[in-house]
């Protein structure tokens, strides 16, 4: 995507959406979820966006929402994989690219004394050599300019049998949570099975077109009205955020801050959902950022 780095953001996104949904994107007028996450990409500015994003820099911000004790605990924050010390870590133990996305950017160490080292260190390197200047490929502003570095966090515990560690994704918008993604039974570099319920936790009749249905049945967790909370209060400041929160036995753990999802770039079947996910993202009648196209 380098190659095309001299290509105009809007003349990029255009490009990228018809290829990926099959249809002409609507700037002027998005009514879409998916278009106006292509607006929200291309015309907002929010400096405490790249913050959010980047997966070492974010526990600021949820220590100064109050909120540091829902943090995994890290192990450490590196710039290099020689830096890292195996031997001082425990035996189960879980490395991402702090600005990494996908399954490509987690790798869980299950047994430290059977893990090919050599092998995790040059997957590392590609992390910590992604050069700045590079432009995102779907021109997500917020991860450009920044240094990507590795990020080493505790092993969370989680039973396979009951959809191991499940994920809550909460789509708040302006501080109000909207829908969540609930994911269930993943498994690392391949997607998990993925189910999108209201925010009162009722399932809706719609599933991402891009991603495995969610079979399993998953109950509302017992505090998920303080989940609800905190999502609330991390996503307040911004039109749009993703909350990602784990509930292990009734601990409410962070995830990450995404605001582009998928980049906008996913499809929904019925098609309609489009629409309907789209009309509970609204932006403020005072952003004059909108105007900009």
């Amino acid at each position: 995507m380098q190659l095309f780095s001299f290509i105009p953001d809007v003349m990029m996104v255009k490009m990228q959406y018809w290829i990926k949904t099959g249809r002409i994107l609507n700037l002027k007028f998005p009514r879409r979820f998916t278009e106006k996450l292509q607006v929200y990409k291309l015309f907002y500015r929010d400096p405490q966006m790249k913050i959010c994003v980047d997966k070492y820099d974010v526990r600021s911000y949820i220590e100064k929402q109050g909120y540091g004790h829902i943090l995994n605990n890290c192990l450490g924050i590196y710039s290099s994989p020689d830096d890292i010390d195996f031997d001082s870590l425990p035996n189960r133990f879980v490395i991402k690219d702090t600005l990494g996305g996908g399954g490509n950017a987690v790798i869980i160490v299950n047994d430290k004394d059977r893990f090919d080292v050599n092998k995790v260190k040059k997957q590392m390197y590609l992390w910590v050599n992604y050069p700045i200047d590079k432009k995102h490929p779907g021109r997500e502003w917020v991860y450009d300019g920044k240094k990507h570095r590795i990020i080493i966090e505790e092993y969370i515990e989680s039973e396979q049998s009951k959809g191991g560690l499940i994920d809550y994704k909460f789509f708040c918008n302006y501080g109000e949570p909207k829908f969540i993604y609930v994911i269930a039974d993943r498994v690392i570099g391949k997607s998990g099975a993925l189910g999108i319920y209201t925010s009162n936790f009722i399932k809706m009749p719609v599933v991402r077109a891009d991603e495995k249905p969610l079979k399993r049945t998953i109950q509302k967790p017992q505090n998920f009205e303080e989940m609800k909370k905190i999502a609330a209060a991390l996503s307040k400041p911004f039109p749009e955020a993703r909350i990602d929160l784990y509930n292990v036995e009734g601990r409410i753990i962070f995830g990450e801050i995404t605001f582009f999802d998928g980049s906008g770039y996913m499809t929904f079947t019925p098609d309609k959902y489009d629409y309907v996910l789209g009309d509970m993202f609204k932006f403020k009648n005072d952003s004059k950022w909108q105007k900009q196209y």
